[in-house]
This record gives C-alpha cells, structure tokens and sequence, in this order.
C-alpha cells in the first residue's frame, strides 16, 4: 500500500465511504447469512430509526452492494439480498470481527501486575 494522498480515487477512501457510515457494515453483517426483510434488519439492528435503515438500504442499493425486491403480497413485503459486489465485502467484515475480538481480549485486566 503506498502513503500517496488520499484523493477522490484512493480505493480505501472509496471503501470508506461506503462501510464507514453508521450502520452500513452491521446491515452488510446481516445479509452476509442471506436474505432479510425490511422487519427483520429493524429487529436486528437495536437503535437504527426507520428512517436511518431506509437510507442506508437506499445507498446500499444505489452503490451496487444490494438488491431490493418487493413481493407482490397484501401488504406488499420487500426483501434485501447481497449482490456479488456486496458479498465482496465479507473478508472485511470477518477482519473487523476478528479485529473486535481482539479488542475484547485487550481490555481484559492482566493477572501480572
């Protein structure tokens, strides 16, 4: 990796943008184990407002990550999947777990001293 600036088209810096925002790489987490509905990432992701999840799903699908598919039922049901692009992002997302974990061993109190 080179210390170049960072410009508009550095790949980190394109990355960033989109699993730097608040909630997107949780909602990538979710899809990782397949399909959800809209009710489902709502419950899976304590906090995040209506509102919140909608954009990021939007972005998500603007960006190429995902893909919306609404069902024709009575009332209509929309569900969300990974595109092959988004499924990409899964070596990341498995970093940033094992990177956590780290974390949470680092923060436990050493027996020596």
């Amino acid at each position: 990796m080179s210390s170049k600036e960072c410009d508009p088209t550095c790949p980190v810096k394109k990355t960033a943008e989109i699993v730097g925002t608040k909630w997107t790489t949780l909602i990538i987490r979710d899809l990782l184990t397949g399909t959800k509905r809209y009710s489902q990432l709502k419950r899976s992701l304590k906090g995040i407002s209506p509102k919140m999840l909608s954009d990021r799903l939007r972005m998500l699908s603007k960006r190429g990550m995902i893909q919306r598919r609404v069902l024709d039922t009575n009332p209509p049901t929309t569900e969300y999947s990974l595109t092959p692009l988004g499924k990409q992002l899964e070596g990341v997302i498995q970093a940033m777990a094992a990177f956590g974990e780290k974390l949470g061993e680092a923060s436990k109190p050493s027996n020596g001293g």
